[in-house]
């Protein structure tokens, strides 16, 4: 074999140093824990540290997705978090919780979690769900209880319980706030709103539908 050039050798040392800073990198938190401390007015990408001296139980506890939420809304469907809003110790370890629960008929309708992968696991009924891929694919199933569906970070998904019974799901996610986008209220529902003419363009229909679409998720005066 001949001998590697500068230029080749260059290479394999940038190549070299790039795999070792990133395997030496640590994504963990560097200390025990880091309870949020959710009054602070520190703005970094996730929450600043209350004083340790503080920290209690009370700060990694929670019963907010204990029992059934209410579904009389609009879509029949409530999303109860369990998340570092909730649950401040969570802040820097990369998981929560939610508790969904859904009428009969109700929609958890179709949306995105920009930071997170969902696990959903069926605690009561049936539903059905999918996902959909960049490639406009859609990904669907019928779940029942005990049954575990996974939703890929980012893309667009839905739940939908077609049964005559209430059902329920508890879903996991590894980010402390994974975050939501529904499409509907944030295409739609946004302030300042996106301008009619570009979702009519967009939805090829008219602007005086997407008008009316818009009057469905102004608030309630």
């Amino acid at each position: 074999m001949g001998s590697s050039s500068p230029t080749q050798t260059l290479l394999l040392l940038l190549i070299g140093l790039t795999v070792f800073i990133s395997a030496s990198a640590d994504p963990d938190n560097l200390q025990d824990l880091c309870v949020a401390d959710l009054s602070s007015g520190i703005k970094i990408n996730g929450f600043p540290c209350k004083d340790a001296a503080a920290v209690t139980s009370a700060d990694f506890f929670s019963q907010g997705i204990a029992n059934p939420g209410l579904t009389n809304n609009t879509f029949g469907a409530l999303v109860t978090g369990a998340n570092v809003m909730t649950i401040p110790g969570l802040n820097t370890l990369g998981v929560s919780l939610a508790r969904i629960d859904y009428a009969p008929g109700g929609l958890n309708p179709p949306h995105t979690h920009p930071r997170a992968t969902e696990v959903v696991f069926v605690l009561e009924g049936e539903l059905d769900v999918g996902f959909l891929t960049t490639a406009n694919k859609l990904i669907s199933q019928s779940i029942k209880k005990g049954d575990v569906f996974a939703f890929p970070k980012g893309l667009v998904h839905f739940q939908k319980n077609n049964g005559r019974v209430p059902a329920s799901v508890l879903s996991a996610f590894n980010s402390q706030l994974p975050g939501t986008q529904s499409l509907g209220a944030t295409l739609f529902g946004s302030t300042p709103p996106v301008p009619d003419n570009i979702l009519a363009q967009a939805f090829q229909t008219s602007s005086g539908t997407v008008k009316h679409i818009k009057s469905k998720f102004q608030p309630k005066k």
